[in-house]
């Protein structure tokens, strides 16, 4: 599995509109869901900053979502063109693997 996640300051007043757009009904998982190596999104609110939220991504791997990111290209820019209007600001936090702990 391959998990991309990004941290988001959300506008005043678009709260709402960027839990529908994000979150598990919303138009980015619709987009993801045209790819069979997509897995799931988590969407989650800081309870100390509630203006930042954080997505968790996740993937088959790594070359998965790259080649998704290439068939689905115009559809990917288009849909952050219009909810870029809902944030202060974006931040890639990063990509990771999970660790595969050994049984005990």
């Amino acid at each position: 599995m391959f998990v991309i996640l990004w941290e988001y300051e959300v506008k005043l007043g678009c709260e709402e509109s960027f839990e529908r757009a994000y979150g598990a009904q919303g138009s980015w998982v619709q987009l993801f869901r045209r790819d069979p190596a997509y897995i799931s999104t988590q969407l989650l609110r800081d309870p100390l900053r509630c203006s930042f939220y954080f997505t968790l991504d996740c993937w088959n791997s790594d070359q998965t979502f790259d080649n998704f990111k290439l068939s689905y290209r115009v559809d990917y820019e288009s849909l952050d063109f219009a909810t870029q209007s809902l944030t202060v600001q974006e931040r890639l936090i990063g990509s990771f693997t999970p660790l595969r702990t050994p049984l005990l």
